[in-house]
């Protein structure tokens, strides 16, 4: 084989070969294929032959040493036919091998370059992020990332609630991405009641179905749980609140809000909302909201620079800036309007345009918020009026701090 034909294939193996010459080289390759089985059918014909031969020579039959000669002839040329048929094998197994190689590695480029350029990457994984912290009451996932070849992504990480005075480990989150496109995400919880078992009552339909104060249950275990402990509570309200109004209630309160219920129409409507819509007490903030206070350069060689720099988040006092909470919450529904297929993977049950039409025209309004912290505490709340119902989920020993 020329220098020049082993050219050819590898400018063919890797798409750079002109399309004239392309079309030659594969027209080439069909009568080399042609050849090789013309080969194969000659080279049994002869076996067969030498073996009528073999025959003959057994019963004395043989026609003396030009024949011997002949048959001689005949087996360098099967052999030498025989190492080229090795020698094209090899060649062929090298080639679909190198190309494959070279697939392996471009994607792998490819890869890189789409998830890092123009922060897509940071943005997939802030949309999942808040499509859990939105959709999930009292549960936050912080995602790595991990780029793999053939255009695809895995994001992964843990779930955590706060529990009394410590953020805990509640199960982990998987979603795979292939180019711009999230699949299905998958929630593993270490305990099954994790997984959102708890509900909040709709004022109006608590009335209506005369269920208002349907917690007895939950109170009396409420008392038995000893006063060493934390725990979370889900807690119902009488009637629909501001940001500002029902963290003003919460303010004299030795505990800690961790999640705010808001009211998205007809979806809050159902009697038991176990997926119900809101936002964090400590807001989402994303890449917009960022205030950078420093931007720094540093030479890296002779015609190359790296920039850095660093920002921080608003100010939030602890019990006010409804607004600013409540606009941080419409900034991050808006935020997964945009990747909706992305947050549809995430939390398929919130119907994100409808929520944002009814939000924006009737504004933000809560009837529910989850709230943690020593049981003792929790008890006291059995006679504010303001509460229609309450919920306990996880409960851990003590690790409050007044």
């Amino acid at each position: 084989m020329s220098e020049e034909f082993k050219e050819k294939l590898r400018k063919y193996s890797e798409g750079t070969l002109p399309e004239e010459e392309r079309t030659e080289l594969e027209q080439e390759l069909e009568k080399l294929e042609a050849y090789q089985v013309y080969v194969d059918e000659l080279m049994e014909r002869e076996d067969h032959l030498s073996e009528h031969q073999e025959v003959d020579l057994s019963n004395g039959k043989s026609k003396g040493k030009g024949k011997s000669k002949r048959k001689s002839a005949s087996a360098r040329e099967k052999g030498i036919i025989r190492r080229g048929k090795w020698r094209a094998r090899i060649a062929n197994t090298f080639t679909v091998l190198a190309a494959f190689l070279a697939f392996w590695t471009i994607s792998g480029i490819i890869t890189a370059v789409f998830y890092s350029t123009g922060g897509r990457g940071e943005t997939y994984s802030d949309v999942v992020s808040s499509a859990v912290a939105v959709s999930r009451p009292n549960t936050i996932v912080h995602l790595s990332s991990n780029a793999k070849f053939f255009f695809r992504m895995e994001m992964s990480g843990k779930l955590l609630k706060q529990i009394g005075g410590e953020t805990v480990d509640v199960g982990s989150y998987s979603t795979p991405f292939l180019l711009g496109l999230g699949g299905v995400g998958k929630f593993s919880w270490t305990d099954e009641r994790s997984g959102g078992n708890y509900y909040f009552q709709y004022p109006e339909t608590a009335k209506n179905s005369g269920s208002l104060r349907s917690d007895g249950v939950e109170w009396r275990m409420l008392e038995k749980l000893h006063e060493g402990t934390v725990a979370e509570a889900y807690l119902s309200l009488d009637r629909l609140y501001t940001t500002d109004e029902l963290l003003k209630k919460l303010e004299p309160l030795n505990l800690l809000p961790v999640w705010f219920a808001a009211d998205a129409g007809q979806f809050s409507r159902e009697r038991f909302a176990g997926t119900p819509l809101g936002f964090p007490y400590t807001p989402l903030w994303h890449a917009d909201d960022m205030k950078v206070t420093k931007i720094s350069e540093e030479k890296s060689g002779w015609f190359s620079k790296v920039t850095s720099s660093s920002s921080v988040s608003p100010a939030v006092e602890s019990y006010g800036d409804g607004a600013l909470r409540e606009e941080n919450f419409m900034d991050t529904l808006r935020l997964m309007q945009q990747h909706k297929k992305i947050s549809n993977n995430v939390a398929p049950f919130i119907d994100l345009d409808e929520s944002i039409s009814y939000l924006g025209e009737h504004g933000v309004k809560l009837y529910g918020v989850v709230v943690t912290g020593p049981v003792k505490e929790l008890l006291k709340l059995r006679e504010d009026t303001w509460i229609s119902n309450i919920r306990i989920g996880e409960v851990r020993l003590w690790n409050w701090r007044e």
